[in-house]
């Protein structure tokens, strides 16, 4: 595998130098002041690449190339966002980026109840709590139906919760499941916009979307893009979600080894590929994880190498990245010995001793990311030693 990190682009304060003296190969970003739907020009690509290359290093997968709302729930408008959206693959082809990751979570990507959990060493890191969540869901938030999705002592407890929590603890929970965590990919809040406001006018456009239908919006999206992409020798990677279960109500299409199998066979093409993520993956105690690299090695393209620890009641954090439920030296053997030179990338690292002082987006540090590289080469060491010693027999 080649070692590669998430750039948050000319304005990020962990720069290219100090990646590169960290050992890291490539570099993995993205077009990110772009709205989705927009096409990425060859100029802005070429720029782009150019100054990766002009500090030593290459661009090895574009994360995200965002794929508009529109198009995962159908509007009217979704012929010309596909239309841009192969228009900016044919320019990224043609600057020879071949790699490109995205998903297709509906209306919200990634979500955390609490940014800053501190760990008994002092660290922090990113952590859900189920019941909190809940609260969100149904006293913040206020989704219409919310109630149905939990149980009656989970009930019990968002009261409980309601009479307990401050409300700069209910400011801060929404600024962490809204704000901070969408907004640096892609989905920026409308300066003076409130969030919840916002949000509740995005959740409303798939009121009546279910699981079936947005599959079905998946497969018209696939059918239009990935003949283009097989063209300019390009890999799709589409990113399992996270968490891999419905939230606010939302269908959730890519969290199951049984969804993965549905969306490589949707449209069977080799550009057609994964995006790997064992941490999410891992969020579910039913998923296997190395199992799940074994099987679909073969469409792999890009993995995200991080663990996440299950607690009880539904909770789940970042793990280590030599624990957890991702079981990362068991994927890492499988990909080391399955899949020729696919980037990957270390994610989620805890907040260390400094990192407070660059300037980061949340799950991305540069000591605590430093660090999982660390754990993470010294595994592939491991392995790649294991793998030379059978051959020589």
């Amino acid at each position: 595998m080649i070692k590669t990190w998430r750039w948050f682009g000319k304005k990020d304060p962990i720069t290219l130098e100090m990646l590169r003296q960290i050992g890291v190969e490539g570099i993995v970003t993205a077009l990110y002041d772009l709205p989705p739907g927009e096409v990425w020009s060859l100029e802005a690509i070429e720029d782009m690449k150019q100054t990766i290359e002009g500090a030593g290093l290459v661009w090895s997968v574009a994360e995200s190339l965002p794929v508009a709302e529109e198009i995962k729930y159908a509007a009217p408008t979704r012929d010309m966002l596909i239309h841009n959206y192969n228009a900016s693959l044919v320019n990224l082809g043609r600057a020879g980026i071949k790699t490109i990751c995205y998903n297709f979570m509906p209306a919200i990507d990634w979500v955390r109840t609490d940014l800053n959990r501190q760990l008994p060493d002092g660290t922090t890191t990113l952590y859900f709590d189920r019941m909190r969540y809940a609260y969100f869901d149904c006293r913040i938030l206020q989704r219409e139906g919310a109630e149905a999705d939990y149980s009656v002592e989970e009930l019990r407890k968002i009261e409980l919760l309601d009479q307990t929590l401050t409300k700069d603890e209910k400011e801060e929970l929404i600024d962490t499941i809204i704000v901070k965590t969408q907004g640096f990919i892609h989905r920026k809040m409308k300066e003076g916009a409130d969030p919840v406001t916002e949000f509740k006018k995005l959740l409303h456009h798939y009121r009546d979307m279910d699981r079936e239908g947005l599959r079905e919006n998946l497969t018209y999206f696939l059918q239009k893009v990935v003949p283009v992409a097989e063209a300019y020798g390009i890999m799709l990677c589409i990113h399992p979600d996270d968490p891999p279960f419905p939230v606010f109500g939302l269908p959730r299409i890519v969290s199951r080894e049984e969804d993965l199998e549905w969306i490589i066979g949707a449209v069977n093409n080799h550009s057609n590929g994964i995006t790997f993520c064992a941490g999410s993956l891992s969020a579910i105690a039913e998923n296997d994880v190395p199992r799940m690299a074994k099987r679909f090695a073969k469409r792999i393209g890009f993995a995200h190498l991080r663990s996440t620890a299950l607690l009880p009641e539904g909770n789940f954090m970042e793990a280590s990245h030599l624990d957890g439920n991702g079981r990362l030296i068991e994927v890492i053997r499988i990909l080391e010995e399955c899949v020729s030179d696919i980037p990957m990338r270390v994610d989620h690292g805890r907040v260390l001793p400094g990192d407070s002082e660059i300037t980061h987006n949340p799950g991305y540090t540069f000591y605590g990311r430093m660090f999982a590289l660390a754990q993470v080469e010294g595994m592939m060491a491991v392995v790649r030693n294991e793998i030379n010693e059978k051959r020589s027999r």
